[in-house]
């Protein structure tokens, strides 16, 4: 791999058509920026109209092929993710090329999804779980269709509690239950290939992460908090870290961009930044954690997740 792998080396994507979620900002707007300006039909798959709107606007403005288009989803809500995987099986006409799962929610304060799952595991990993199942036959449908999940720095030492992954019986921690989302979309995206392969599918299920990258997501966390004093203290404790460590989202974006286009991509793959133990730098091939290979905690999570979303998985 060319270690110095750059916006610059993705190849023209004219013809395909990609779906980012949470592409109204940060990581997610940057990636579709860029697949855009290479030729790509580029769905946003967003939460908030307003903001989509002007994301989408940003995106129209750089694409040089197909106009992108706005798709409402909100991954804290099933029926919404329902909605908006029939949303795109219409619009693709069941060929879609890539799917990025891209949105979360980090180290927020306890909260509920709408299905009453906690809101980080329900959001990073449910609500995206749910998704890929749904999109899986316009993905079958698309030519050298890809899964792009997205993971974090966060899963490392994390653990997945599949007899709690709501914190129902236990002191909710906001750091374990980022890392326990994080952890669950690494353990569901080489779960996901081990089916896709033993299924003869072409389909590529791959991760990536963006290392330690400024995306706004601090903000979010912040506002989640009810409590001036902690708000202030995630915002300057955020700020000093992005000043000494972090590096810009367009760095960051990269790992996931080169999931989704670069040649020689396998299923299974994991992709970060290269430098500073993984946290900024370049892409490159990074090992996936021991606790997401476990194929045994992969297909209880599986079973799991099938049960809390009422989706039937595809592939079996």
């Amino acid at each position: 791999m060319n270690r110095r792998w750059t916006e610059a080396d993705v190849a023209d994507q004219t013809g395909r058509t990609v779906l980012v979620t949470g592409a109204n900002s940060g990581l997610g707007l940057r990636t579709a920026e860029v697949l855009a300006g290479r030729g790509a039909r580029v769905l946003l798959a967003c939460r908030s109209a307003e903001r989509g709107a002007t994301a989408l606007a940003r995106v129209n403005a750089l694409a040089s092929g197909p106009a992108p288009e706005l798709v409402s989803l909100d991954l804290a809500d099933l029926s919404s993710v329902r909605k908006a995987a029939t949303a795109v099986r219409e619009l693709t006409g069941d060929a879609l090329d890539v799917l990025v799962n891209n949105a979360g929610v980090m180290a927020t304060a306890k909260g509920k999804t709408a299905d009453g799952f906690d809101l980080q595991f329900g959001t990073n990993h449910l609500g995206h779980a749910a998704l890929t199942w749904l999109l899986m036959p316009a993905l079958r449908g698309g030519t050298a269709a890809r899964v792009v999940t997205v993971s974090s720095l966060a899963a490392v030492g994390a653990r997945i509690r599949l007899d709690d992954p709501n914190f129902e019986h236990r002191w909710y921690n906001t750091a374990a239950a980022y890392g326990q989302s994080k952890l669950a979309n690494q353990a569901f995206a080489l779960e996901l290939d081990r089916r896709l392969r033993a299924a003869g599918s072409p389909v590529l299920s791959v991760a990536a992460h963006p290392g330690y990258t400024t995306t706004g997501l601090e903000t979010n966390t912040a506002t989640s908090y009810r409590n001036p004093v902690v708000r202030s203290l995630i915002l300057g404790g955020a700020r000093l870290g992005d000043l000494l460590l972090a590096q810009d989202v367009a760095h960051g974006a990269l790992p996931q961009l080169y999931a989704a286009t670069a040649p020689g991509v396998e299923g299974g793959d994991y992709y970060g930044p290269d430098r500073l133990f993984n946290a900024r730098g370049y892409p490159t091939k990074v090992r996936t954690l021991g606790a997401a290979r476990n194929p045994v905690t992969g297909s209880a999570l599986w079973e799991l997740t099938a049960g809390l979303t009422n989706v039937t998985p595809d592939p079996q």
